[in-house]
């Protein structure tokens, strides 16, 4: 069972230095049927003006992991760490038992697109923590590249909590496919171009549930960079 939600039917708000998409029930956005899927919480959609961010802020217990699509994302936090998030790089800080830090564009002059990313913990309190870690763009071509997981395999960032994302480019001479075990089940998230799984397409912003499928099959009749989380029940 393939189950997509159109990007248009997410939540949104535009408060003028931050336009924001919400793939599932987040701070005004409320919506009972969209609380999550699995440990997956927060899929944040969010296009930042120059010079504008998020202030300094609170979270705990939750893994945050950032994604940027286009630009340059500052980051500061209470554990010291002070970095700039690239397309290409992808930023995990577990929250644990209390963090807090800021978000700003990097840049005076140019938006930065990003997904923020929550997943729930396997456990509460944890000590915070911070990783960051690039993947080039070739090891992601026609193929799905683990870039995070909980025993932090084939060089991706740790989660602490059982699940895997993995990040593809797919173009048509570059198809990929992926084999859901048993007792699994996944959520494709379309961060850019237009893409096919299993042979039904997914436009950018596009999310499928995705349930009972043991293998999934993607192509793109263009050019499409896509998010998959392999997802405990």
């Amino acid at each position: 069972m393939i189950k997509i939600r159109k990007a248009h039917e997410r939540g949104h708000a535009d408060h003028g230095w931050l336009d924001t998409w919400h793939t599932f029930s987040f701070a005004d956005y409320h919506d009972p049927e969209q609380m999550g899927y699995s440990s997956l919480r927060v899929i944040n959609d969010d296009r930042v003006a120059p010079g504008a961010g998020f202030p300094t802020h609170p979270h705990r217990d939750m893994e945050i992991v950032t994604y940027v699509l286009a630009g340059a994302l500052k980051h500061k936090d209470s554990m010291g760490n002070g970095t700039v998030i690239r397309p290409g790089e992808v930023q995990r800080m577990s929250a644990g038992s209390g963090i807090r830090h800021s978000e700003f564009n990097a840049s005076e002059d140019e938006e930065v697109h990003l997904l923020q990313i929550w997943i729930m913990p396997e456990q509460n309190g944890l000590t915070p923590s911070y990783e960051q870690k690039y993947f080039d763009g070739a090891e992601k071509l026609g193929k799905l590249r683990l870039v995070a997981s909980a025993d932090g395999s084939e060089g991706s960032v740790t989660i602490h909590q059982d699940a895997k994302l993995y990040a593809a480019l797919i173009d048509p001479n570059h198809p990929a496919e992926h084999a859901l075990p048993p007792g699994r089940r996944a959520y494709l998230h379309v961060a850019k171009g237009q893409a096919q799984v299993n042979g039904q397409t997914l436009e950018a912003g596009d999310g499928a549930r995705i349930e009972g499928e043991t293998g999934l099959n993607f192509k793109s009749g263009s050019c499409a960079e896509i998010l998959l989380f392999d997802l405990a029940w």
